[in-house]
């Protein structure tokens, strides 16, 4: 056994790797604490319980397409403008970017300040997808 590691280190590390990338693609957001939900679910967060819907993009980005009544708050400026979000602490707050890498960040630090946080998958690239509207 220990002869065939030494003989194939690479395939043995790459395999590893994907592996461990693998993992984390399906479990990595469940570790790091962040609630995930699709278009669907989205949906009916926010017709249903009430949703905010915060977006994270860059002011560019939300003019060019964004979700009907979303709030912009760009994630560089999120931990300045937290107080802008107080009144919706006991709403659950749906948290979108363009395809969810900055947005779940956003979901982590809202989530450790007490809000109800949930990634929308895929970003607006997924609503988009799912033919849902966007307000310019």
């Amino acid at each position: 056994m220990l002869q065939f590691l030494e003989n194939n280190v690479l395939t043995v590390s790459i395999t590893f790797i994907s592996g461990y990338m693998l993992f984390w693609s399906f479990y990595g957001n469940r570790l790091r604490g962040i609630a995930e939900v699709d278009t669907l679910n989205a949906m009916n967060l926010i017709n249903r319980q009430n949703a905010v819907v915060l977006d994270v993009r860059e002011q560019g980005e939300y003019d060019a397409g964004h979700i009907i009544n979303s709030r912009l708050i760009p994630t560089g400026q999120l931990k300045d403008r937290i107080g802008e979000l107080e009144k919706y602490r006991e709403r659950p707050i749906v948290v979108v970017c363009r395809s969810g890498a900055r947005a779940a960040g956003a979901t982590v630090f809202l989530n450790k300040q007490g809000f109800k946080p949930h990634l929308l998958t895929g970003g607006v690239m997924a609503w988009q997808k799912a033919n849902l509207p966007l307000e310019r």
